[in-house]
């Protein structure tokens, strides 16, 4: 068996990651008596709100990720690092994951450290708005989290056209990526790419609460139904 077989059969089942941005979708969230397994806290959309949610927080029922978008990849709020840092670091002790994009690592190596000491996972992410990467851009990238100590690489892409889908689907089935993956893709494959991926050996996948922010997204209710029928859950 492969490094990367071995991988996808510890992690043989995708988890939907439910995404709260405001404060209606952490009363939600709050209330759903059948949650996904994981809640993301966009802490770059909920930083006006932040003194607010160690007690809401605890009120969930499943474990969270944390990440405070860098504002080239699609953060609110046009936050600094220095803040970013600061919300993650508040956060981290209620975290199951902590999420810091490819490019942030630089400004972020201490935290990331403090999460693995903590048994915190480490997700390191990567999204494009604009297209799909080459794959072998997809697989530097990757190399790169890696090296970084990442538990999982998250990538997050334009899949307005079959090649670029093909693209992602190709890249989460390669043997050579040894490392849990969550794959998604944007736009007019962005549905569809989420089922596919999931088949694929993506290990989380995203959806919306409220507002669908991202074309192509799919509520936590549509996807659930949706694994449902797939045998994806």
């Amino acid at each position: 068996m492969t490094a990367r077989k071995s991988v996808k059969a510890r992690e043989r089942l995708c988890r939907i990651v439910g995404v709260i941005t405001t404060s209606s979708e952490l009363r939600l969230a709050a209330r759903m008596s059948h949650p996904p397994d994981l809640f993301e806290l966009r802490l770059d959309h909920l930083v006006a709100i932040a003194n607010k949610l160690e007690s809401k927080i605890s009120r969930l029922r499943v474990p969270i990720v944390i990440t405070a978008r860098h504002p080239a990849e699609g953060g609110a709020n046009n936050l600094s690092a220095q803040r970013r840092r600061e919300l993650l670091s508040r956060f981290l002790p209620q975290a199951r994951y902590l999420d810091v994009e490819l490019r942030s690592l630089p400004a972020f190596q201490t935290l990331l450290e403090t999460a693995r000491q903590q048994g915190v996972g480490r997700i390191i992410s990567f999204h494009y708005f604009a297209s799909t990467p080459s794959p072998r851009s997809l697989h530097a990238k990757a190399h790169a989290a890696k090296l970084h100590g990442a538990s999982i690489f998250k990538v997050a892409t334009r899949t307005d056209t079959p090649a670029q889908l093909v693209r992602l689907l190709n890249f989460a089935s390669s043997q050579d990526v040894c490392l849990p993956l969550s794959i998604m893709g944007i736009g007019k494959f962005g549905a569809i790419s989420r089922l596919a991926l999931a088949r694929s050996g993506s290990v989380l996948t995203y959806a919306s609460l409220g507002q669908k922010r991202l074309e192509g997204q799919l509520s936590v209710e549509q996807l659930r139904a949706a694994f449902n029928i797939f045998d994806l859950g």
